[in-house]
C-alpha cells in the first residue's frame, strides 16, 4: 500500500472529536475512581459485619456449649446470623462485580486514549490491558440462606 492509502494515514481527528473523546475518558476514569471508592466502603462495611457476626456466633456459642436448651428465641437469634452469611455472599458478588466493571471501564478508557488522542509513549504504542472476556462474571442474581455450619 502506498503512503497516501487512508488505510495507512487515517484522517487526524478534529480538534471538536479530540475534545470530545478526552471528556469521555475523563468520565470513565471518574466512573472506575467511583467504583473504587464504592469497594473500600463495602470492604469497610463487611469488616463491621465479619466483627458483628463472630462476636455473636461466640456469645451464642457459649449459651449453647453452657447446656442451655435453644429457644425459639435462640434459634431466632440464629437464623439471624444466617442472614449475615447470606450478606457476606452479597459482599462477594458485590466485589466481583465491581472489580469486573471497573476493568471494562479502564479497558474502554484506554482504548479512547489510544485510538482518539494517540500514542504518549515514545518507544511505542500504547498498552491497553484486554477487557474481561465474560461479560459477567456473576450469574447469581439473587441470595438466600443455605446451610451454613456456625458453630
Amino acid at each position: 500500500m502506498s503512503h497516501d492509502d487512508p488505510v495507512d494515514n487515517p484522517p487526524a481527528a478534529s480538534p471538536m472529536a479530540l475534545l470530545l473523546a478526552a471528556e469521555l475518558q475523563d468520565h470513565l476514569m471518574t466512573a472506575t475512581n467511583d467504583l473504587e471508592r464504592l469497594q473500600r466502603l463495602l470492604d469497610d462495611a463487611c469488616v463491621v459485619l465479619m466483627d458483628g457476626f463472630h462476636g455473636t456466633a461466640g456469645q451464642l456459642g457459649e449459651v449453647i456449649d453452657l447446656g442451655h436448651e435453644i429457644t425459639p428465641h435462640l434459634e431466632e437469634v440464629r437464623q439471624t446470623l444466617y442472614k449475615a452469611v447470606t450478606a457476606l455472599q452479597f459482599q462477594d458478588m458485590a466485589t466481583q462485580l465491581i472489580a469486573h466493571t471497573n476493568k471494562r471501564l479502564r479497558n474502554c478508557a484506554d482504548q479512547i486514549a489510544r485510538d482518539a488522542l494517540g500514542d504518549d509513549d515514545p518507544d511505542g504504542a500504547a498498552i491497553v490491558e484486554d477487557g474481561p472476556l465474560k461479560p459477567n462474571p456473576v450469574t447469581q442474581d439473587e441470595m438466600d440462606a443455605g446451610s451454613v455450619e456456625l458453630f
